[in-house]
């Protein structure tokens, strides 16, 4: 007998009869979590719904508690849970007690145990959906709804580096300026940047791999981004530099690059291209690179074709795609460019998002002072944790992949260059 369908669960052994007598859920809405958690493959989660008062978990100790404040949210959460559970959060109608890393990678654990077939799995983790297209027009709104909420707000926990990508952390004491700057070192090392090289960047952020590559290796750099705050940052900063001879920092998109050069780098910006513009981009980097070029894309990844988590997608990053290696590869295959070395730094990224989380959660005040609320605070509390949750079980990867023109000979023999 199911006790979700039944007035009361009797324990059936004697020692259980002599001991207990376990009481199911009565309400509707106990009821539906209860069946949600046993999909899920029975995590150590508990439900509390705040009308009544009423407990929810399936078996065993429960480690999390997900209280729900109203009626409504759980009206929300039958409708819609991969999208309104985030929404809800946010809004503070749910509270989530203990640590909120933790609870993320029980969910996450939950999902990969079920396969995906469970209610939870495929509510909660909601990879169904499609993210928006990329076209020349979307794509500057969907950079402008996350990249242009003010380099004030970024700063605050970025670092001195005001890198927005993945880290790499020669040891895990390395403080986070540290692990930007040797995660610069290790692009250029890969691609074998030096003075006399041109590069061109697809991508740049706030300028800082640009500035490093021409202040340290001294290379020219032609970087491309379509984000306004971005780009002021950035000629901002090469200018204080001294370095406005040595970048050119352009206010366009990816697909307008033109020229030849000896470097194609991009970090951070696949997530942005949407898999319907991989073939296309790969024209791009063949037609920009001479024929001893080479190239590197660090992206944010998965081991197999999903989905973003439409909440983050709708809420955090429109239009982001995180790929597969074999996505990643209808970039390189139908021009001919020949993978060279592919690296995951999978819990690279994962000490990278507990930086940025802890500085986040350390300039709470401060983010206020910008005019951001608490839904925004909140919001965006669930989206750094729940991405170290990601990276940690193994959700998601993040894969930097060397790639050059099928015909140049001049490549490394060994990796010892990029160590």
């Amino acid at each position: 007998m199911d006790p979700a369908d039944s007035q009361l669960f009797v324990a059936s052994s004697p020692r259980q009869r002599a001991t207990k007598l376990v009481e199911a859920p009565k309400s509707i809405e106990a009821r539906w979590l209860l069946r949600v958690l046993k999909a899920a493959g029975n995590p150590p989660i508990e439900f509390e719904l705040g009308w009544s008062g009423e407990r929810v978990t399936a078996e065993g100790t429960p480690l999390h508690c997900v209280r729900l404040i109203n009626r409504g949210v759980w009206l929300g959460l039958l409708a819609d849970f991969e999208v309104r559970f985030g929404d809800a959060y946010s809004q503070g109608e749910i509270d989530i007690t203990g640590d909120l890393v933790g609870f993320m990678s029980t969910v996450f654990r939950a999902y990969e145990k079920v396969g995906g077939d469970g209610l939870l799995a495929g509510r909660m983790a909601g990879w169904l959906r499609r993210a928006r297209p990329n076209t020349l027009r979307s794509s500057r709104d969907n950079i402008h709804r996350h990249y242009d909420l003010g380099n004030d707000f970024y700063a605050l926990w970025l670092g001195e580096t005001m890198a927005y990508t993945c880290a790499y952390f020669p040891t895990a004491e390395a403080t986070l300026d540290q692990a930007q700057i040797a995660k610069m070192d290790l692009v250029c090392q890969k691609l074998r940047i030096g003075a006399g090289d041109s590069v061109v960047e697809a991508g740049c952020g706030w300028g800082g791999l640009a500035r490093h590559i021409a202040s340290k290796y001294g290379a020219k750099v032609r970087s491309f981004n379509i984000s306004r705050e971005q780009i002021d940052y950035a000629r901002h900063r090469a200018r204080q530099d001294g370095l406005e001879r040595k970048i050119e920092f352009v206010e366009d998109d990816y697909r307008n690059i033109d020229g030849h050069y000896d470097v194609f780098v991009s970090v951070g910006m696949l997530e942005h291209v949407g898999r319907e513009n991989y073939e296309r981009l790969g024209r791009i980097i063949r037609g920009a690179l001479n024929s001893r070029g080479r190239g590197l894309i660090h992206s944010i990844g998965r081991n197999r074709p999903e989905p973003l988590h439409p909440w983050i997608e709708r809420r955090i990053f429109p239009g982001a795609y995180a790929p597969s290696l074999g996505e990643m590869m209808r970039i390189f295959e139908p021009v001919n460019l020949s993978v060279l070395d592919v690296e995951n730094l999978r819990l690279h990224y994962a000490l990278t998002l507990k930086q940025w989380l802890a500085r986040f959660e350390a300039s709470k005040d401060q983010i206020r002072e910008l005019s951001f609320d608490e839904k925004f605070i909140r919001m965006w509390r669930l989206y750094l944790a729940g991405s170290i949750a990601a990276f940690e079980t193994g959700a998601m990867q993040l894969f930097q992949v060397v790639f050059t023109p099928a015909t140049n000979n001049r490549i490394p023999l060994t990796r010892s260059a990029k160590y």
